[in-house]
């Protein structure tokens, strides 16, 4: 299996053409021979998974595919690009009511990516909205945490967020011992608030364009590198 995310900046003045080719290249590239699954998302910094967190210059995609297939090009429209070839290690939950990840469990000794993405109950959404400040600024300071950002499908109710880490110890720590996101995680099955979810964790096999793309944390900038280099 191979999995790709794929990150575009875009300037405003080619917006019109984005979006045109977000409405577009979904039927295009489930089409092409060997896809089983594609996403084409929007992006925001994940902060408060509203209209007013996105980013409208830059846009994702998620492909699953038999063997790695050329996406539709979009070189001319964009001025930076990023991609971050995966594989994937653990997945829970359905994405449009499918599973889409055949995970293989194994020990990755180097970048993980997690997943999360999540469709809202519209009558839960604004108790999950009161509960992710707290979740995001202690994000924001996990050891480990190397880069993120807001995914989604729609402005309001379909989201998701896009971490890298340093590794998957890192990344345990924060979902499973970090009170906020703890807090989080025992809330969710009385407070009900998706209607679907999923979580899916990936060793990273590489990562070419342009890191910032994926919201690098300033801090740990040369991390990516150092990791490289020890192994």
């Amino acid at each position: 299996m191979s999995v790709s995310l794929h990150v575009w900046r875009v300037p405003r003045r080619r917006l019109g053409a984005a979006f045109l080719r977000m409405a577009l290249d979904p039927r295009r590239v489930r089409a092409l021979p060997g896809v089983t699954f594609a996403k084409f998302l929007g992006t925001g910094t994940g902060v408060s998974f509203g209209p007013f967190d996105a980013d409208l210059t830059r846009f994702a995609a998620l492909v699953v595919s038999r063997e790695a297939v050329p996406l539709p090009s979009w070189d001319r429209i964009c001025s930076s690009s990023a991609v971050v070839d995966l594989v994937p290690l653990h997945s829970v939950g359905t994405w449009s009511g499918r599973k889409p990840f055949a995970a293989a469990p194994d020990k990755p000794d180097g970048l993980v990516l997690a997943l999360t993405r999540a469709r809202l109950r519209p009558s839960r959404a604004l108790t999950f909205w009161q509960a992710v400040p707290p979740v995001v600024a202690a994000l924001d300071r996990a050891p480990g945490l190397l880069a993120r950002f807001g995914v989604g499908e729609a402005p309001i109710g379909w989201q998701g967020t896009v971490s890298v880490w340093r590794g998957a110890a890192e990344l345990r720590d924060f979902a499973y011992r970090q009170p906020e996101h703890r807090a989080v995680i025992d809330r969710t099955p009385t407070d009900n608030w998706y209607a679907e979810d999923l979580f899916a964790r990936f060793a990273v096999r590489g990562i070419t364009g342009d890191r910032d793309l994926l919201g690098w944390v300033n801090e740990n900038k040369n991390e990516y590198e150092k990791g490289r280099a020890q192994r």
